[in-house]
Order: C-alpha cells, then sequence, then structure tokens
C-alpha cells in the first residue's frame, strides 16, 4: 500500500523498524516502545508525521505477513551424524548440537531457491586435493602451531566473533556515518547488504547439510593414511579456537564476508579503506585497503585459527559473490522501475 505523498520518510522508517522489531523480540517491547517515542519526539507534529506513522505500520504488516511462512520458526528434524570417512558428526571438546540444520530450508527474500547457487561438491576426504588443503590446516590452524606467524594469530582469533554480519553491519554503518548518507541512501546500502547476507545464510545452510563435510579437527584427529594417502591422524590435535557446530563445506565467514564486499564495493568502490574492530579481541583494529581485502583476511583466517580448509573458503566465496550479484540486480531493477 503507497505511503501518503506528504509521508515523513523518518517516521516511516522509525514505526517500520519498530513494529518489525517487536514482532520478532517481544520481550524487548519496552526498550524499542520507548526508542520509538524518543526518535518520534523529535520530528514535529502534523499531518507528514501521522502519514509516516501510518505507512510505516502499513509496511511493517506487509513484511510480516509476508515472512509469517517462511519457515524460519519451523522446528528442523533431529540430525543423525554419520560415522563414515568425511561425514560430518559434533566435535571435540564439548562435541556441540549442529546449529541451524533446518536453515537452509527457509524461504529466501530474493533467490529463486536456496539451492541457486548451491557450489559443487567438494573434493573426496579420500583424494590428493583434500589431503592437501587439509594439511594445511594441520600447519597453520593448529592452536599450539609454529607456523603460523603471528598476525595470523591475531587474525584467526580477531575473526572468531559470530555471528560475522554483525562485523559487516557495523563496517556498514561507519561508511554510511562518514559519507552523511541520507535516508534513502543508507536504505539502500542496508536494504542490499542485509538480504544478500540473509539469502546467503540461507544458501550457505542448504549446501552445509547437503554435502555434510566433517570438521578439519575430525578429519586430523581420525586421519588414516590407508583410506586417505597424504594425511597422518594426530588425535592430539585442536584448533586455535573452538569449532563452530555445523559442517564444514562450504565456509560461512567466506561466503558472508564476500556477499558484504561484493555489496558495499558497489557502493563506494573497489579502493575503499576501512578499520575493522572486533567483540572478539577488544582494543585490536585491522585496517586494510579495501573491503575485498577485508573479506579475504575474513575468509582466510578461519585456515589459520583451525575451522575450515582453503577448499571449503574457496566454495564460501563463489557463493557469497554470487548471492551478493543476485541482491545488487534486483536492487538495479527496483530503482531503474521507481519500486
Amino acid at each position: 500500500m503507497p505511503a501518503a505523498g506528504d509521508a515523513r520518510p523518518d517516521a516511516a522508517a522509525d514505526q517500520a523498524a519498530h513494529d518489525v522489531l517487536v514482532s520478532l523480540y517481544p520481550t524487548m517491547r519496552s526498550d524499542l516502545d520507548g526508542r520509538l517515542a524518543s526518535e518520534l519526539a523529535g520530528m514535529p507534529d502534523g499531518q507528514a508525521k501521522q502519514d509516516g506513522v501510518a505507512g510505516g505500520m502499513a509496511a511493517a504488516r506487509q513484511l510480516i505477513a509476508l515472512r509469517s511462512s517462511d519457515g524460519s520458526s519451523a522446528a528442523a528434524a533431529p540430525f543423525v551424524a554419520g560415522t563414515g570417512p568425511g561425514d560430518y558428526r559434533p566435535t571435540p571438546p564439548k562435541f556441540p548440537a549442529p546449529m541451524y540444520t533446518g536453515w537452509g530450508s527457509v524461504t529466501p527474500f530474493l533467490l529463486d531457491n536456496a539451492q541457486q547457487f548451491r557450489p559443487a561438491p567438494p573434493p573426496s576426504v579420500s583424494s590428493a586435493t583434500y589431503a592437501t588443503a587439509l594439511n594445511e590446516v594441520k600447519s597453520l590452524g593448529r592452536d599450539s602451531s609454529t607456523t603460523r606467524t603471528p598476525d595470523e594469530t591475531v587474525a584467526g582469533k580477531f575473526w572468531s566473533a559470530t555471528p560475522v554480519w554483525n562485523t559487516w553491519n557495523q563496517v556498514a554503518q561507519q561508511l554510511v556515518a562518514d559519507r552523511h548518507a541520507s535516508l534513502a541512501q543508507a536504505t539502500g546500502v542496508f536494504s542490499a547488504l542485509d538480504l544478500s547476507l540473509a539469502d546467503t545464510t540461507i544458501a550457505m545452510y542448504d549446501a552445509k547439510y547437503h554435502d555434510d563435510v566433517w570438521r578439519p579437527v575430525t578429519a586430523i584427529q581420525l586421519g588414516d593414511s590407508a583410506r586417505s594417502p597424504g594425511i597422518v591422524g594426530d588425535p592430539t590435535w585442536m584448533p586455535l579456537t573452538p569449532t563452530a557446530a555445523d559442517p564444514s563445506y562450504p565456509g560461512a565467514h567466506s561466503a558472508l564476508s564476500e556477499a558484504a564486499a561484493t555489496v558495499l564495493t558497489a557502493f563506494y568502490g573497489s579502493h575503499q579503506p576501512v578499520a575493522i574492530t572486533s567483540a572478539a579481541d577488544p582494543g585490536v583494529t585491522r585496517s586494510f585497503a579495501s573491503l575485498s581485502d577485508a573479506a579475504d583476511e575474513a575468509g582466510l583466517s578461519r585456515i589459520w585459527s583451525g575451522q575450515h580448509t582453503r577448499i571449503d573458503h574457496q566454495a564460501g566465496q563463489k557463493l557469497g559473490s554470487e548471492v551478493a550479484g543476485r541482491a545488487l540486480e534486483d536492487l538495479s531493477v527496483r530503482q531503474s522501475t521507481g519500486g
């Protein structure tokens, strides 16, 4: 439903954000109500403000209704771990239950379906290609590695904060603030960024649980040269940071960071420098000459922290790039048609 012609866009945006967040997080209503009241109090009273509020309410109702049956609240079927070579199973030391096992079944926002850009099957865990990739992690990703550089150790811990999409939204917030973006400009940035991150997440979990590849810590601890030439097991091996509770292929940090950097580069250019902080490593700031450099390090850091192989990293980058391209195409079409 189109808003009245005189509607204040800032009032509409505040009201819509409030209503959607209350729907998602009802226990936070009191705080969200207070924030909305504070924002609206700063605007002059009048018909334009009232029309903006009404327009925001209508937009929120439409979005909530649109996503009410997207599958995000459906209970996932119990995960049954495999026992064969390459099969994912919970990881030491706490062996947590797998996460988001059904998220690949959520309806995407922009993609035709979650499988649209599903990565090609990974190399067999008995292949020489996999052995090479795993041995890289075995050397660089161990908690007590002597081949990982000090800077790689810092990066491995720095990017371990999850979810990584929070980090990229913070980057976007800083870029929007630095450029003094208008509400319309900021909306364009964040809609493209977060829709691409949302659909990358759906596509990524679809792929993870489709291929169901074990994590490096499992592969290394259970390594069997008889079945996997070139891999020598080490039951004492542990990664630099705790392993996430989901299958290895494709890499989440690689996919999400590539998606984010692709979108933000489209808005701010291929030579946009950026300084990033992380909740996982307070007081540390990582500086990069470009958004793509930051995304590259985010993905590679998961090798240095013992989480993923380079095979996972490359598949994740390709997936994130493809999903972000779809998001940017959609934004371009909406802008050209006035939608």
